[in-house]
Order: C-alpha cells, then structure tokens, then sequence
C-alpha cells in the first residue's frame, strides 16, 4: 500500500470513529416547553423565549379549535413557515413536537373531520421536522373508557390517523386516563405502529400511579415523548410527587431517549410569571437528566 492510500485509510477509520462522538453530542434526554402555555402559541418569538428558558426545543401547537372547522394554524403559509424555520434555525431551537391542544376541550370520538384535522398536524410535522404529535383524549370524556361503542370508535379512528402518520414516518402520541396496562392493551387494539404513548407525569399523579413502575411497565417503544410536569401548584424541583432522580433511573433502565416538555408546574402564588416558572423547571430538568 502506498504512502497517498494508507493515509486515504487512516482518515477513513478516523472519521468512523468520530462520526458516532458527533451523534453522541445530543443530549439522550432534550427538554422544551409547550408554547401554548408559555403564551407564545405559533407566535415567532417563541423560538427566544424557548432559548431565555435554556431550552432544546418547543413544543408547538396547531392553534386553537374550539367552533372552528379546522386548527388555526399558520403553519399553511408557506411564508410562515419558511419565517418560522428560518428563526428556529438561527437560534438552534427544534419543534420536537407539535400538539393538538384544541382536543382537550373537544371529543376525537365525534368530530366529523378527525381526518383532515389530523392530515393538517402531519403536515405542519412535517415543515416543521417533527416527528412526534400529541394528541390528548381528554375531550372525550373520561367515559369512553366504559363505553365498549365509544371506546371502539376510538379504537377504529386511531388505528387510520395511526396509519396515516406512519406512512410519513411520523408518530401520534396519546394522553389517556389508562395505566400502563390498559396503554398496552389500547395499543393492541389500535393496532397501529403509528400511535404510541405521550406519557403525562399529571395524569399519573392525579389517578395515584407510580411514575417509575408506570415507566418501566410501558417500556422504551411505547413511549414517543413526555409531558414532564404536574399540574400547578409549585415547580418540578419542590414537587413531592416528582423524583426526578428515580423517575432518569427508571428511563435509563428501559433505554429510553426522547423529549421531555413542561406544560405546567407553575408557581401557584407566581403562576403569571413565564420566564420565572418555566425556566426553573427546564433548568431542574436539565440538572437531572443532562
């Protein structure tokens, strides 16, 4: 071998070895805030709101809903969006996932355009490089969960938008009221690769159920993200109900990696004060977990 090819080959096997440091760089665990409560909605100055707080990245939302017929979601005008891109990418700001916020006050069981709403999520996902949706059932009432016709209506309406994101290489995340045996069993019947578990330290905390144990039951595939706050009160780091220190041994057992989001954990006696509250959360949870 000649002098030109061995170095050719040395800077070969160098750059293998340096490549996967490079990937490594990314924090296992990346924490955003969700840009509705922070009060900055699809507005720009969300991406340096998100760096003041030390983010890694937002959560954005599709917009309100309420009466309206579809989300009111900017994120159609190709104008925005390339503005929107443009200022995340100068401040090193992600959309590590968009949410359907709007389904908190409205049932997914019965809206007529489940379809087209959905469709509209998957394709903000995708100008704005996600790959992760939330999608709270909250809205549909807490019944459908004894409701066999509801809940098989659910079932059947999860497992298309399921297959919908799937076919994008996106991913639905869902907040129920179930343990993480009746996650696993929901999941089983959607029946669906693209529908997982957005996992919600609140709604664990609120039916009594063992973060760590819930976890770990569910385990690293059926976890797509983490809203990882509790409802307000005080912040993460004085929340009895939030061992932050078990619940990073309880992901890193399971090999989980993904985004954690704070959407609420504000100071009760301070709840107005955003950067206050929500960067002494991001800041707790980046001692923690990075």
């Amino acid at each position: 071998m000649n002098k030109f090819r061995y170095f050719i080959t040395l800077m070969i096997i160098a750059a293998g070895t340096i490549i996967p440091d490079a990937v490594m760089a990314q924090p296992r665990y990346q924490i955003g805030v969700c840009d509705w409560m922070v009060l900055k909605r699809q507005k720009i100055g969300e991406f340096k709101l998100a760096k003041e707080l030390g983010c890694d990245g937002i959560e954005m939302d599709m917009g309100g809903l309420g009466k309206r017929e579809m989300f009111d979601n900017k994120m159609r005008d190709p104008k925005m969006v390339e503005l929107f891109t443009r200022t995340a990418d100068s401040l090193d700001i992600k959309v590590g996932a968009v949410a359907m916020s709007g389904f908190y006050g409205q049932s997914f069981a019965k809206r007529d355009n489940y379809k087209a709403l959905v469709e509209d999520c998957i394709n903000t996902m995708e100008v704005m490089n996600a790959n992760v949706a939330f999608l709270p059932l909250g809205g549909c009432g807490n019944n459908w969960t004894d409701s066999l016709p509801l809940r098989n209506e659910i079932v059947r309406r999860l497992h298309e938008v399921g297959e919908m994101a799937k076919a994008q290489g996106k991913v639905i995340g869902i907040d129920t009221p179930l343990d993480a045996k009746g996650n696993i069993k929901l999941l089983k019947e959607i029946d669906s690769d693209g529908i997982r578990i957005f996992y919600k330290f609140q709604t664990a905390i609120e039916n009594n159920r063992d973060i760590c144990k819930e976890i770990k039951k569910l385990g690293k595939k059926r976890i797509c993200a983490i809203h990882a706050s509790n409802t307000d009160g005080v912040w993460i780091r004085n929340d009895k109900a939030i061992d932050m220190v078990a619940i990073k041994k309880a992901l890193d057992k399971i090999g989980w990696s993904g985004w954690l989001f704070v959407e609420r954990s504000r100071d009760v006696n301070d709840v107005r004060n955003v950067k206050k509250n929500y960067g002494e959360n991001v800041k707790y949870l980046k001692e923690i977990l990075q």
